[in-house]
C-alpha cells in the first residue's frame, strides 16, 4: 500500500539488465560512449527531430534548471504555474542556474495555466523598461502537479501567446510518458509540433534509477547546455550508466509501457476512492496521481494499517473529528498492483 511517490518504485528489471551489461569492460567517457549515441538516435526517432540535441542528467532538477539557463537570461521572468515543481520544490535552483531570473507564479485550476492569464500578464510585463524584469521564458508542467494533463492543443494555445511576445517555451516533463500517453499523441505533437523549444524529459518518476534527458529542438543551443551541465557539476564522468538506463527505457517503448501500468492503476484507485463513503475528488485524475478528500477515520485506518501517501497540504492532523474530510495525494508507479489497492481501499472502508 505504498502511495507516497512514484519517485520510489523499484527499477524495473530491464534496466538492471542493461546496467549489469553496460558494466562490463570499459567504455568512454562523459558521453562519448556508445551507448548514447543510440540513445541520441533512438529519441531523435522519436520525437521526429533528426537534428535535436539530446543530453543526459542525473536529476529532474538539474534538467529543469539547466534548460531553463540556456533560454532565460538572469535580467527575466520565468512565466509558471504557482504549484510547478520549479516553484515549490527546486530550492531556487532555476533562479541559481539562470543567475537571478525569477519565476513569474500564474494560477489555474488543476494547476494548468489559462492562456487568458498568461495574455494578461504578458500583456503587463515590463511596462516600464529597464526597471522592469523583462519577459523571459514561458515553463509549463506535463503532467502538472495536480495530476492533470494539458493536451497538444492547450500546450500550442500558451505557446501561440508565448511566440507573440518573443518567449521560448519550456516543457517540464516529469511524468512526460504519463501525459504521453493520457493524451494519446505522439511525443512530436505534445513538444516542438506545439510550440515547445526544449523538454526535460524524464524518467526517474517512472522507473528509472536516475536519469533524465534534456530535448532541446534547436541545436544551436546544444553547445551552451553541455557547458552549463559541466559549469553546474552535472557531467558524469562513468556516463555509460545513464546512457544505459535510457536506452533500456526507450527500447521497445518500455518508457510507455510503464506509464500505461500506472495511469491504469490511477484510475482504478480513483474510482475506488470515489465510491467510498464522504471521498471526493480534488482534481480529475488523468494520469497516475490522486488527490482526495476523505474522513479522517479512514485516514486513521490507513495510517495504522501502514498505507504510505501524503497528506495534501502536509499540515493536517489525524487528531480531531472522525467525520470530518482530511485532503491527500496518492501516486501509483508501474508497479502498483491491483492487490496493492484493493487492500488499500478494504481498510479505508474500514
Amino acid at each position: 500500500m505504498y502511495f507516497a511517490s512514484d519517485n520510489s518504485s523499484p527499477v524495473p528489471p530491464q534496466v538492471m539488465d542493461a546496467l549489469a551489461r553496460a558494466n562490463e569492460g570499459y567504455a568512454k567517457s562523459y558521453g562519448a560512449d556508445p551507448i548514447m549515441d543510440g540513445v541520441r538516435a533512438r529519441i531523435r526517432e522519436l520525437f521526429e527531430a533528426p537534428e535535436a540535441a539530446v543530453h543526459l542528467v542525473a536529476t529532474g532538477t538539474a534538467a529543469n534548471a539547466l534548460a531553463l539557463a540556456c533560454f532565460c537570461p538572469p535580467w527575466a521572468a520565468v512565466y509558471c504555474h504557482a504549484m510547478s515543481h520549479i516553484e515549490e520544490d527546486e530550492c531556487g535552483a532555476p533562479e541559481f542556474y539562470t543567475g537571478g531570473a525569477k519565476l513569474v507564479l500564474l494560477d489555474g485550476a488543476d494547476a494548468k495555466i489559462p492562456p487568458e492569464a498568461l495574455e494578461r500578464k504578458l500583456g503587463h510585463a515590463a511596462s516600464v523598461g529597464v526597471h522592469n524584469v523583462q519577459r523571459g521564458m514561458l515553463s509549463i508542467t506535463n503532467t502538472t502537479e495536480a495530476g492533470a494533463v494539458y493536451s497538444p492543443a492547450e500546450v500550442t494555445a500558451l505557446t501561440e501567446i508565448a511566440r507573440r511576445y518573443g518567449l521560448p517555451c519550456h516543457m517540464d516533463g516529469a511524468r512526460f510518458a504519463n501525459a504521453l500517453v493520457s493524451a494519446g499523441c505522439t511525443p512530436a505533437e505534445m513538444t516542438w509540433k506545439a510550440g515547445i523549444d526544449v523538454l526535460s524529459f524524464g524518467g526517474t518518476k517512472n522507473g528509472l534509477m536516475g536519469v533524465e534527458a534534456v530535448v532541446i529542438f534547436d541545436p544551436a543551443k546544444s553547445w551552451e547546455f553541455e557547458l552549463r551541465r559541466k559549469r553546474g557539476g552535472h557531467l558524469f564522468s562513468k556516463h555509460r550508466y545513464l546512457s544505459a538506463q535510457m536506452a533500456a527505457y526507450l527500447d521497445g517503448d518500455l518508457w510507455l509501457d510503464l506509464a500505461k501500468r500506472a495511469n491504469a492503476a490511477g484510475r482504478v484507485l480513483s474510482e475506488g476512492i470515489t465510491a467510498l463513503p464522504g471521498a471526493r475528488l480534488l482534481h480529475p485524475t488523468q494520469a497516475n496521481m490522486v488527490f482526495a478528500a476523505f474522513p479522517r477515520a479512514a485516514h486513521r485506518r490507513a495510517r495504522d494499517a501502514g498505507a504510505a501517501y501524503y497528506f495534501w497540504p502536509m499540515d493536517q492532523s489525524l487528531d480531531g473529528p472522525d467525520e470530518e474530510p482530511l485532503t491527500a495525494r496518492m501516486v501509483c508507479s508501474w508497479c502498483t498492483t491491483d492487490e496493492d489497492i484493493a487492500r488499500f481501499l478494504a481498510v479505508l472502508r474500514g
